[in-house]
C-alpha cells in the first residue's frame, strides 16, 4: 500500500484539487478492499487453526467411532443452517404452500444430497468416471452427481429424441406472409377442393423436398407434377448431383432446373446424355456451364428448339456463336441472362444472321452488347416477343430503328433501363406497334408525361393487358415536384393510360412514378368507372395515396386480387375486401382485416 501512498502524492503535485479529488477516492476504495480481505483471509485462517486442533484434541481423548459420530453432528448442523437460509428452501416452502407445516422434510432431504462441487473444482463423472472440471453449466447425472461434457449431451440428446412432438396447432404467420406477398389470401375453412390440392402439393412436393435423400425415383410422374417438384426443391437449394438424377428421364423433351447452383459441370452433360430428345431447355443459375457442355449439347440434342440460360459466364463468344451456326436455324426462343464476360456485339450479329426463325428473345442484365446489337436484332424477320435489358448506354437512335422495323410484327415489348430513350421511342411505338399486349418501359428520366399521353391517345392498338411504367419519374431528389413540364408518366399519361386499356388490363406497375398527382387518381378512381379484369395493381412510393384513394380503388376493381403500396405512409386503417391482398402500408404485418365486399356502397 506504500505505492498507492506514494501515487496519492505524486498526482496532487502535478493536477488540480478537482481532478486529483476523484482519483484518490478511487484508490481509498481500492486500498480499503484489499485491508478487508486480508482480514478476512487472517480471520479464516484462524477459524481453520482452532476446528483443528479441536478435532486433534477429541481424535487423541475419544475412540474413532465418537470422533466420527461428532465430526458427522457437526457437519449435519452446519448444512442445516446453511438450508434454513437458503434461497432453495424458500422456494420450496412457496411451492408447498397449502400443505400441512413441516419443515423438516424439505430440509431433511436437502440434507442428505450430495453437495455440488464449486467451479473449477475437480470431480469424477457419475456415468462414465472420467475426471473433469466443474463448470457453472455442468449438468447433474440421474443419482444426484455431475457430468462431463460428453455424457451431458449423450442425455441430451436422448431426453430430446424421446420428448413428443407438439400436436397441436401451429402458428402460420410466416407462411401467411408468403402467401400474401405471392397474392394469396385464405379466408375461414378451406373448401374439399383446396384441401386436397394442398395435401396432394404436401405429399408431392415439400414432404419429398424434407425426404429427398431417400427418394431413389420419382416414377412415371407427369411433366406438370415435375415441373412443380423442380421448383419446390429449387427453392429449398436442394438440387445437387443426386437429386438431378431423379429428373433425368429419355421419354422428356424438356427439362426445367431453377438453381444449378451445387451441379458441376459433369452434371450438365449427363443432362443432354440421358435425355436425347430434348426441345426445351432452362437452366437457371448455371455457373457451371463451360464450353465443352454447350459443344456436348450440339453433338446429342439436336432438336433443341427453346433455350433458356442464365448466369452461364464460363462459355465464350466463340461458342455461342458455334451455337447459333449449327442449331441457330431451329431456334424459335432464346433467353439468355446474367451474362457479364460474353455475348458482344459480334456474337448479337451472328445470332440475328442465323436464326432467323426466332420469335421470342429475351437478353437481360447483358453486360457487353450496346448499339450494334440493336442493329442486329432489329434484322430479325419473325419476331413476336423482345425483351431488353442492356447495362451499357445505347443511343435514342438505334432503339427507335429497332422499333421502327419490328413493330408492326411485335405482340409483347419490354424495354428495360433505356436511359436515354425519349419521346420519340413513344411515338415510334404509337405509330408503329398494333399489335400489343403487353408493354413495358420502365426505368427511364427522359421521356415526359406528354409524350405518354400522346401514346395512349388514339392509339389503334387494342387494349394492354400488362403494362409496367415503374420508375419513369424525375431523379432530382431536391426538387421532387418535378420541374414545370412534367417529366416520366404523371397525371395526363395515366389518365390516357386507363382511358385506352383499362376495359382489358389485368395487371399494372406504376411504382415510383411520383407525379401522379392525387386529382389524377380520383378521376381514374371515381364511383363511375370499372375496370372488371384487374387483379395486380403495384402503387408503391406514391406518397399522395390514402385510405380513401385504396378504398376507392377497391370499388373500382372488383376482380382485383392483389393490390402493393409500399411507402404509402398514408395507408393506415383502410378496409380490406375478402380475398383481396394488401401489400404494404403501415400495417403490412398485421392479419388481414376482412370487411366484406363492397356491393351496395358504389352509388
Amino acid at each position: 500500500m506504500e505505492s498507492v501512498t506514494y501515487i496519492l502524492s505524486a498526482l496532487s503535485s502535478d493536477m488540480g484539487y478537482d481532478k486529483t479529488k476523484l482519483i484518490r477516492m478511487n484508490l481509498n476504495k481500492i486500498r480499503n478492499d484489499y485491508e478487508r480481505r486480508l482480514r478476512e483471509a487472517e480471520r479464516q485462517a484462524e477459524r481453520e487453526r482452532r476446528e483443528n486442533a479441536l478435532e486433534e484434541e477429541e481424535y487423541d481423548n475419544n475412540s474413532n467411532e465418537t470422533q466420527e459420530k461428532n465430526k458427522r453432528k457437526r457437519k449435519e448442523a452446519a448444512t442445516l443452517a446453511k438450508v434454513k437460509q437458503s434461497k432453495e428452501l424458500a422456494r420450496r416452502k412457496a411451492r408447498r404452500a397449502g400443505e400441512p407445516d413441516d419443515d423438516d422434510d424439505p430440509i431433511a432431504g436437502m440434507m442428505y444430497q450430495k453437495s455440488r462441487p464449486l467451479p473449477g473444482q475437480l470431480e469424477n463423472c457419475e456415468i462414465c468416471s472420467k475426471r473433469f472440471t466443474v463448470t457453472a453449466y455442468s449438468k447433474t447425472g440421474p443419482n444426484g452427481g455431475l457430468l462431463c461434457a460428453k455424457c451431458s449431451k449423450e442425455i441430451a440428446d436422448e431426453e430430446k429424441k424421446a420428448k413428443p412432438k407438439k400436436t397441436g396447432p401451429k402458428s402460420g404467420r410466416r407462411q401467411n406472409q408468403s402467401n400474401l406477398l405471392d397474392g394469396l389470401v385464405q379466408r375461414g375453412a378451406q373448401s374439399l377442393v383446396e384441401m386436397c390440392t394442398k395435401a396432394r402439393r404436401s405429399i408431392n412436393g415439400h414432404k419429398v423436398a424434407d425426404n429427398i435423400n431417400d427418394v431413389e425415383e420419382f416414377g412415371d410422374l407427369p411433366p406438370q407434377l415435375l415441373h412443380r417438384l423442380s421448383q419446390i426443391l429449387s427453392k429449398r437449394r436442394v438440387i445437387t448431383p443426386r437429386t438431378l438424377q431423379l429428373f433425368l428421364r429419355p421419354d422428356l423433351d424438356s427439362i426445367d432446373i431453377y438453381d444449378c447452383a451445387k451441379l458441376e459441370t459433369e452434371d450438365y452433360e449427363k443432362i443432354f446424355a440421358f435425355m436425347p430428345s430434348l426441345v426445351h431447355v432452362n437452366l437457371r443459375f448455371a455457373s457451371q456451364m463451360k464450353d465443352k457442355v454447350i459443344e456436348y449439347m450440339m453433338d446429342r440434342n439436336p432438336k433443341v428448339k427453346h433455350l433458356q440460360l442464365d448466369a452461364a459466364n464460363l462459355v465464350s463468344d466463340t461458342c455461342w456463336r458455334q451455337l447459333f451456326i449449327k442449331l441457330g436455324a431451329q431456334f424459335e426462343s432464346l433467353k439468355l441472362s446474367n451474362l457479364d464476360s460474353s455475348l458482344d456485339d459480334e456474337t448479337i450479329d451472328v445470332m440475328s444472321r442465323q436464326c432467323t426463325n426466332l420469335r421470342r428473345l429475351k437478353l437481360k442484365e447483358c453486360w457487353k452488347p450496346g448499339d450494334k446489337s440493336l442493329d442486329a436484332i432489329s434484322r430479325l424477320p419473325k419476331l413476336e416477343h423482345l425483351s431488353l435489358e442492356f447495362l451499357r448506354e445505347t443511343q435514342c437512335e438505334n432503339v427507335v430503328g429497332m422499333i421502327e422495323k419490328l413493330g408492326p410484327n411485335l405482340q409483347t415489348l419490354s424495354l428495360q433501363s433505356f436511359h436515354n430513350a425519349d419521346d420519340r421511342l413513344l411515338e415510334t411505338i404509337h405509330r408503329q406497334c398494333q399489335n400489343l399486349s403487353k408493354l413495358r418501359l420502365a426505368d427511364n428520366a427522359v421521356c415526359t408525361d406528354k409524350g405518354y399521353a400522346n401514346l395512349f391517345t388514339d392509339w389503334s392498338n387494342p387494349p394492354l393487358r400488362f403494362v409496367d411504367l415503374s420508375s419513369t419519374r424525375d431523379v432530382d431528389n431536391a426538387n421532387p415536384d418535378g420541374p414545370a413540364e412534367p417529366v416520366g408518366l404523371a397525371s395526363q399519361g395515366f389518365v390516357a393510360l386507363m382511358k385506352h386499356s383499362g376495359s382489358k388490363i389485368e395487371t399494372l406497375n406504376i411504382s415510383s412514378c411520383r407525379h401522379i398527382s392525387r386529382a389524377a387518381f380520383e378521376e381514374v378512381f371515381n364511383k363511375d368507372q370499372t375496370y372488371p379484369q384487374l387483379k395486380e395493381l403495384d402503387i408503391s412510393f406514391h406518397t399522395t395515396i390514402d385510405d380513401y384513394l385504396v378504398t376507392s380503388i377497391f370499388k373500382c376493381c372488383p376482380a382485383i386480387k392483389k393490390l402493393v403500396a409500399f411507402a404509402c405512409f398514408r395507408v393506415r386503417d383502410v378496409r380490406v375486401p375478402v380475398g383481396v391482398a394488401l401489400i404494404g402500408g403501415l400495417r403490412a404485418q398485421d392479419s388481414i382485416i376482412v370487411e366484406g365486399d363492397f356491393q351496395g356502397e358504389l352509388s
